[in-house]
């Protein structure tokens, strides 16, 4: 009995260490690290099968609860892990619908009843995103970078084009039968993911974070851009830069109203038309001054100081990471979003660098920050009001959804919110709310006025935000999530990518953050 006892106390703590064993080194698995030994290798795996077993057991047990009629109202509902437990360690399945819909081509989950898109219209909102009125500062830029600035965006657009390609496929994982299913559905999602088991919503709180500051940022390039387009149209009028610029706010201030943008969204295509028109005009001005052109100017050395200014300014102009995982689920054909990537970025490349050194070469030295202050005057008020328009109705977009952002992560996360809710139980936005939205709009004036510096702006958002969600981020979230299925070269490329990009984005942020202290001292002086 002694000898029978002892063989079964030694059987336990052998399967309890094999256990342990197996669940240390799962966990260096799942932070991407190959199991240490193949014992460990082999006991993970058993653990795993016997993990899988008993929750599958759980499972069959809630179908076989729900298929029976319920005979006590009052019993606790199953446990929702359980229920939406998947072995492959992805987002949990719909609580309801077959595996099929949870896990159909390219939608998100349980979002076939939504309207899909194609790739071309799926191209056309990248494009306006990539396309957008800061390629007006684009040959500021080439002042200041010569040859490399043309260089870096053409650089910039096949780095945005990579790492838009490995965000997608961050959203991605293998199941049991090795099958490859989308098992997240946003970007926030995908940095939880990363931050997850130990802090699980900290990537999703740095993402908003820095989603938000992107957001208000161009709320506020476009509040300056339209003070500064208005008062180089209209010179001779005894109104300054910061008058337009608080009579441009006064004409956004309806939008702390805003519920939806089924409003504004019916201009978003004239105003996209109404843009390329005034690039054509821009690009055909020029091109009547071909004979006057400054190549001598084109240089191949950089200014130290402005350059990574310039570093900003490219890399912010072809910032859209931020909704290609919402786009790509939306899309007929998922499978067509790499071609689509591809084509997007190489139009966006060549008009780009078009724009940017046939405007460079008709004005050399004398470049402005925003290209059409450089127009005869007879031209540049057109051109200008209808740039202006452009700015005041493209507005609402990121003001909209930086205040979704806002209140569902600080109002509307249930028991985690941090204040109650901004609407009422008639859905009706409450008067705290609506002042919120005001001051929001009136802090976007505030810095209009105080930094009214297109450039400068925009390259310190580009430096901050843009190449931390653009460059950093997607390289370090698919080294971390897919990091035991990567080549070589792959994992070159995001390392090489996450350098570079963090030099470009500390330099930047610091030379624009100089530019804006000396700009604000010599504006104090005078």
């Amino acid at each position: 009995m002694a000898t029978l006892l002892r063989s079964k106390l030694s059987n336990v703590a052998t399967s309890v260490s094999n256990k342990s064993q197996a669940k240390v080194s799962g966990m260096f698995a799942r932070m991407g690290f190959q199991a240490a030994t193949d014992e460990e290798a082999v006991g993970f795996a058993h653990c795993d099968d016997l993990d899988f077993e008993h929750r599958q057991g759980l499972q069959m047990d809630i179908l076989k609860s729900e298929g029976e009629p319920c005979g006590d109202e009052g019993a606790e509902p199953p446990v929702e892990g359980d229920i939406h437990y998947q072995r492959g360690g992805g987002a949990p399945l719909p609580p309801s619908g077959s595996k099929d819909q949870a896990l159909g081509a390219g939608g998100e989950f349980g979002g076939h009843d939504k309207p899909k898109i194609t790739a071309w219209e799926a191209g056309w909102n990248v494009t306006n995103a990539i396309q957008g009125m800061f390629v007006l500062g684009l040959p500021y830029a080439i002042l200041h970078g010569g040859y490399l600035g043309l260089f870096l965006i053409i650089f910039a657009a096949v780095v945005c084009c990579y790492t838009g390609k490995i965000l997608i496929a961050c959203l991605y994982e293998e199941n049991e039968d090795g099958e490859v299913v989308r098992v997240r559905d946003s970007y926030v999602a995908i940095a939880n993911a990363c931050c997850a088991p130990r802090f699980p919503t900290l990537g999703g709180r740095v993402v908003n974070v820095a989603q938000i500051i992107e957001l208000v940022m161009t709320c506020i390039l476009y509040v300056v851009v339209s003070g500064n387009l208005m008062y180089n149209s209209f010179p001779g009028l005894p109104v300054s830069q910061k008058s337009w610029s608080i009579i441009a706010t006064a004409v956004l201030l309806p939008c702390a109203f805003l519920k939806n943008l089924k409003a504004v969204s019916k201009f978003s295509l004239l105003c996209t038309l109404a843009h390329f028109v005034i690039n054509i005009l821009v690009i055909a001005y020029c091109l009547s001054r071909a004979r006057d052109w400054a190549w001598e100017k084109v240089k191949f050395y950089i200014d130290v100081k402005k350059f990574p200014i310039s570093i900003g300014i490219i890399v912010f102009s072809y910032t859209s990471q931020i909704f290609l995982p919402s786009l790509e689920g939306n899309m007929q054909q998922p499978a067509e979003f790499h071609c689509m990537m591809n084509w997007t970025h190489i139009a966006a490349c060549v008009l780009k660098g078009l724009f940017a050194l046939v405007a460079y070469l008709t004005w050399a030295d004398e470049t402005k920050e925003v290209i059409t202050d450089n127009l005869p005057g007879s031209i540049r008020a057109v051109v200008n009001i209808f740039l202006v328009a452009k700015a005041l109705l493209s507005y609402p977009l990121p003001f909209f959804a930086a205040v979704e952002v806002l209140e569902k992560s600080l109002f509307q996360e249930g028991s985690r919110a941090f204040f109650p809710a901004c609407y009422g139980g008639d859905g009706r936005l409450k008067s705290w709310g609506l002042t919120l939205r005001c001051a929001l709009v009136v802090f976007t004036l505030l810095m209009a006025i105080y930094v009214p510096h297109f450039a400068l702006l925009m390259g310190l958002t580009g430096s901050l935000t843009g190449a931390g969600l653009c460059f950093l981020l997607p390289s370090l979230f698919h080294l971390r999530l897919l990091w035991r299925k990567l080549l070589w070269h792959q994992v070159f490329f995001d390392v090489a990518i996450f350098v570079i990009g963090g030099i470009c984005s500390v330099s930047g942020f610091v030379h624009s953050l100089e530019g804006l202290i000396e700009a604000y001292r010599t504006n104090a002086e005078d």
